[in-house]
């Protein structure tokens, strides 16, 4: 412990002498009221000043500039009560145990139960170690365990099990880097947005601002995979519950993009490949929206029960036809850069028609013109009749119709035409708005005229930058396609970096290649234009294929099918493995399956998630949810590997060289960014969501990943602070009562006074420091249980009690020292307690009582020495608890001698608590005969004003006068009941040595006489050591007179005049306080310190006694000698 050792150095010996002695400064006796406020001069105090810390007393203590804990242990006493024959005996005791008898952690590498042990203690090499081999394994057979270690995907154990009678040999893992996770990643990257929106997208946001979108997600997914293969690379990566609690995110986004995979899959096949197959139609204008979002929900529903059958029937065959859907995402790909290439010296025949510089659905029209002209005559076209209300020339016709002319333009004009000039920038749009050629000629009609029957190409949605950003992110997500099959590849720890990297780089080549060609060989309108209306229907992108348009569709209705049917796989198995995992304990259902692994419930329940993504059946809005998933755990990823690294975990070592964890924080920045500039309502949501999940999790106490992480960040700020808190004392306008409470357990190791803990969480009421400590008595081997044990019943009576604060069982020899370990040695630092609160010891007159009036008063003592505040509790199971209420009464103080102010801070302290907020505050202070009163009471109120304290005022009078006779009586009492326990106590003694004789009578008579001669030679003449019978009855009646003659002194001696004087005011104080203060709620009091010749302890508990009868709750306070209250803001 370096920190530790340093402070020794700066401390030098001094300071450590003085703490071993048990030294320190102990403070100046404490001045009182009277003198203490006519020397601060009537309240302009200056309480600042530590005036019991005056003198040279508190020069002698070493400061220290580093935390450093002694605690000052009495070597000789921990073997005192335990014989040689004892201590062999527990020796054996632990030898036949397993062990040292301590519980070890379980590793999911050491099994015992399956160990043999015949051949683990074959050789003698290891005999040393033998007992630990069951809990501590040797080196070779961890090693072993560790090169043998296989990982099945969860889920699939009892499948395997059960495949295991059908092949004889399981073959290991085998994908390469290429197969197992570049493919993967390829094809769950590239998907539905790319065939169905990226055109329009392009169109929409013009190619820089598009080219802006992509870039941004596509780093964004890049700077997450490097914090991805960092995490792969930093040991055995696990399957499908890769991400841990990151992996619910993950799910509710692979589970919706099923969903949209769907909605695409359904879209392409009702718009593209068969229009006549909608079941509902439009049957006006404007109404086509609301048919098609219909049409959706209806397949969409079929297909998901369609696809639930398939994957619950067979998933081997949705596997086997990966590699086919696959194949038509690259053949898709392949024909849209041919057909880039081809439009270069050949550009596809796709006319556009256009009205003014309006755009033309081609779906109700063949002919592009007003009229044909046929052997001399002049024939209206079916868009003639469109427009107008008949067939004939001079038919009433729309404004806009007849004043603009009709033209007819190439949709594609190719990679050399120089249209990617005129696409460069955006064209957002409101919703139902015409798509409309920015340099065509055009004259304004009337806009009374209804435009919804007319042919025109309609903007279905608003569209704006942020917005395209929500629907675009979902293409570029799949980049954990490869470390889900983690488990089937040879080597994850080289594969996933390599296979994720490299497919991100590909994808972001192929998204933006396309993003430049789109815009340089696809008009303007055409690309805005969603659905292909103004081409006849077909695919945008289609229309850009070669060699046919059918190319793509075919192509991407099947991978838009195969994805959607890969997300219903995969989404359960994620599923299945999280609830497995024990992570959110209300999903343990989830867990459950078929016999051989496959996730049933699982099925259902993504199935029915999948549903609400199919109701909502638009794809535009599907895209923002699912990227709102994918970006909180992409994000949480890029959390986790920065805390990682900024914390320096020891066990974060990844071997991905590319890897800095700036890059993971500007991953993280991304992420959140890009969910705000999506939807920052929908990302307000996730948030919340993700908040929730994640306190329920804290609140069942599931420790899995990323509250690893979370504790590890709040160990580092926890240190810091520490580090800051230790660079001096508090101010006094900081300070606060940092309390230590000891507590007393009874034989069950359960609390004895509860209530302590309720007023303790009263004065706190959750603030600051508190330490809650018991004493165990014995040796700390044996008593391993009984602490836990304790230990529990006091965090649950904390937890009752709502006490915020830590516990602390110390074992020690003898209670006496126990106490005193933890009054040096709790807590850390600078959160190190000031004060210690305690119970009166309600027994103390019983000598067979542990906690004895000896250990109370040495406890008062070292309180003192090491300058903290005490608080003494007596009749503390009155002392109400946090449920009662107290409608009214008094909280009096009675302020005899000034010791920093701590009578003043409690009841302030405690009126912040319901319990005692509707209690007024009183205090007394006590007048001498050459006191003036008048003024002492002014002084007072002015010095309470400065303080803000609000409070009434009384001095009582407390006038010299002769000493009573009950007062001689009770201190003669008094006296006379501590002379007989000390001849009592000599009896004892006395009883002790005499068997402790006859002991070494019996064994000298059996030793030999050799033996007896020398050592009868050495000893000196005056010491006989020979008993005879009449010595023995002599002694035996000397003791007995002795005794006898004791006890006769007893009763006729004189009381001591200083214990006289002492009882006098303890009687008269306690006669001034029972007439003003017998129905207080609460008191607190000056408590007296204990005299400084040892031998009056016992009479200085008969003080306190007599100081606090017949008072039912006291607070006896003793300050820590510093000021604890200040007139300064």
């Amino acid at each position: 412990m370096p920190g530790l050792s340093l402070s020794l150095r700066s401390c030098g010996h001094s300071a450590i002498s003085q703490a071993v002695r048990g030294g320190g400064a102990v403070p100046a006796t404490a001045p009182r009221v009277r003198k203490w406020l006519s020397r601060e001069g009537g309240g302009s105090a200056r309480l600042t000043r530590p005036a019991a810390l005056g003198g040279g007393a508190s020069g002698s203590g070493a400061v220290c500039a580093m935390p450093t804990s002694f605690t000052v242990v009495p070597v000789e006493a921990q073997g005192e009560e335990r014989g040689p024959e004892e201590e062999e005996d527990e020796d054996d005791e632990r030898d036949r145990g397993t062990g040292d008898g301590i519980a070890r952690e379980s590793s999911p590498f050491i099994n015992s139960a399956e160990l043999d042990r015949g051949n683990m203690y074959e050789g003698k090499n290891m005999a040393l170690f033998e007992e630990e081999m069951d809990s501590n394994p040797m080196v070779s057979s961890l090693l072993n365990k560790l090169a043998n270690y296989t990982n099945l995907t969860q889920g699939v154990v009892e499948h395997e099990a059960d495949e295991d009678s059908k092949r004889k040999e399981v073959k290991g893992p085998q994908m390469g880097t290429f197969i197992g996770v570049y493919l993967p990643c390829l094809q769950n990257i590239l998907g539905v947005i790319l065939f169905l929106r990226l055109t329009w997208i392009v169109g929409t946001a013009g190619v820089l601002e598009s080219f802006i979108i992509v870039f941004m997600c596509c780093a964004c997914t890049m700077l997450t995979a490097i914090s991805m293969s960092a995490i792969a690379t930093n040991g055995v990566v696990p399957g499908p519950e890769f991400g841990g609690a990151v992996g619910l995110c993950f799910y509710l986004g692979t589970t919706f993009a099923g969903a949209m995979y769907i909605l695409g899959t359904i879209e392409i096949l009702l718009t593209y490949i068969s229009p006549s197959a909608a079941i509902f139609k439009a049957e006006e204008g404007g109404e086509e929206t609301e048919a098609m979002l219909n049409n959706m929900r209806v397949y969409g529903t079929c297909i998901i029960i369609l696809m639930a059958i398939v994957v619950f029937v067979g998933v081997k065959y949705v596997n086997k036809l990966a590699l086919v859907f696959l194949a038509c995402v690259i053949l898709s790909i392949i024909a849209i850069y041919a057909g880039v290439i081809k439009t270069a010296f050949d550009p596809p025949d796709f006319p556009i028609c256009l009205l003014g510089n309006r755009t033309l659905s081609k779906r109700s029209f063949d002919v592009c013109a007003k009229f044909t002209e046929s052997n001399n005559e002049t024939k209206t076209t079916p868009l003639w009749r469109l427009f107008c209300d008949s067939s004939l020339l001079n038919a009433t016709c729309d404004d806009y119709f007849r004043l603009n002319n009709v033209t007819e333009i190439q949709g594609i004009p190719g990679i050399m035409s120089g249209v990617l000039t005129d696409n460069l920038w955006s064209t957002y749009s409101e919703k139902g708005s015409i798509v409309e050629k920015k340099d065509q000629p055009s004259i304004a009609g009337s806009e009374e005229t209804k435009m919804g029957g007319l042919p025109y190409v309609f903007t279905d949605i608003m569209t704006y930058f942020t917005m395209l950003v929500g629907i675009y992110f979902p293409s570029v997500t799949g980049i954990m396609a490869g470390s889900n099959r983690s488990g089937d590849l040879k080597d994850a720890q080289k594969s996933i970096p390599t296979g994720t990297i490299l497919a991100i780089s590909t994808t972001s080549f192929i998204y933006l290649s396309c993003i430049v060609l789109f815009g340089a060989c696809i008009e303007g309108v055409i690309l805005r234009d969603k659905f292909g209306e103004a081409v006849n229907g077909n695919l945008v992108v289609g229309t850009l294929a070669w060699p046919s348009p059918w190319v793509i569709v075919i192509g991407s209705f099947f991978s838009t099918c195969g994805a959607g049917l890969q997300s219903l796989t995969g989404a359960p198995r994620l599923l299945q493995a999280i609830a497995r995992d024990g992570i959110v304990p209300f999903l343990q259902i989830f867990g459950h399956g078929k016999a051989n692994g496959e996730p049933t419930w699982a099925l259902l329940l993504t199935a029915g998630i999948c549903e609400i993504g199919i109701l909502i059946a638009s794809l535009d809005s599907v895209a923002p949810i699912l990227s709102m998933f994918f970006l909180m755990c992409y994000m949480f990823v890029n959390l986790a590997c920065a805390v990682q690294t900024l914390l320096r975990t020891p066990n974060w070592r990844p071997r991905f060289k590319y890897y800095h964890w700036t890059l993971s924080f500007l991953g993280m920045s991304l992420c959140l960014a890009l969910m705000f500039i999506c939807s920052w309502y929908y990302a307000l949501i996730a948030m919340l969501i993700a908040g929730c999940i994640y306190k329920y999790i804290e609140y069942r106490g599931a420790e899995k990943e990323w509250g690893d992480g979370i504790r590890g960040l709040s160990l580092n700020a926890a240190r810091y602070a520490l580090l800051r808190v230790e660079d001096g004392p508090p101010h006094t306008k900081n300070w606060r009562p940092q309390v230590l409470v000891l507590l007393n357990l009874d034989n069950e190791q359960l609390v004895k006074h509860p209530r302590l803990l309720s007023f303790t969480s009263q004065l706190k009421a959750g603030k600051g420091l508190t330490i809650v400590g018991s004493v165990l008595q014995g040796i700390y081997l044996d008593k391993c249980t009984e602490t836990q044990k304790a230990e529990e019943n006091v965090k649950a009576l904390m937890g009752v009690e709502k006490t915020k604060g830590f516990c602390q069982i110390v074992v020690s020899p003898n209670f006496r020292d126990g106490i005193s370990y933890l009054i040096q040695s709790a807590g850390l630092g600078g959160m190190k307690h000031n004060t210690v609160l305690m119970a009166w010891p309600q027994s103390w007159k019983q000598t067979e009582n542990r906690f004895s009036w000896k250990n109370f008063v040495d406890t008062v003592r070292e309180t003192t020495a090491a300058q903290q505040a005490l608080l003494v509790a007596k009749n503390i199971d009155l002392f109400p608890t946090n449920q009662e209420r107290f409608t009214e009464g008094n909280i009096d103080v009675w302020w005899i001698v000034h010791d920093g102010g701590m009578l003043m801070l409690l009841p302030f302290l405690l009126r912040q608590h319901k319990v005692w907020r509707k209690c007024k505050m009183r205090i007394f202070t006590v007048a001498q005969m050459d006191d003036n009163s008048i003024q002492m009471k002014k002084d007072l109120q002015m010095f309470l004003y400065h303080l803000r304290l609000n409070a009434q005022v009384e001095v009582v009078e407390m006038f010299e006068n002769d000493i009573s006779a009950f007062t001689y009586e009770k201190t003669l009492m008094m006296e006379q009941r501590s002379q007989m326990l000390k001849q009592m106590q000599l009896s004892k003694n006395e009883r002790e040595r005499e068997a402790q004789l006859i002991h070494d009578r019996n064994t000298a008579s059996h030793s030999a006489p050799a033996v007896e001669a020398s050592v009868a030679a050495a000893r000196p003449e005056k010491v006989q050591m020979t008993w005879t019978k009449e010595k023995f009855a002599a002694e035996k009646h000397k003791t007995k007179d002795s005794n006898v003659s004791g006890f006769k002194d007893v009763f006729n001696m004189k009381p001591n005049q200083s214990n006289v004087r002492r009882m006098h005011t303890a009687v008269k104080l306690n006669g001034v306080v029972l007439n003003k203060s017998q129905h207080a709620q609460l008191v607190l009091l000056n408590m007296p310190g204990p005299p400084k010749n040892r031998k009056g302890d016992e009479n200085y508990m008969e003080f306190l006694e007599v100081l606090t009868e017949g008072l039912d709750r006291v607070l006896l306070v003793r300050g820590s000698g510093r000021e604890v209250i200040t007139i300064y803001s």
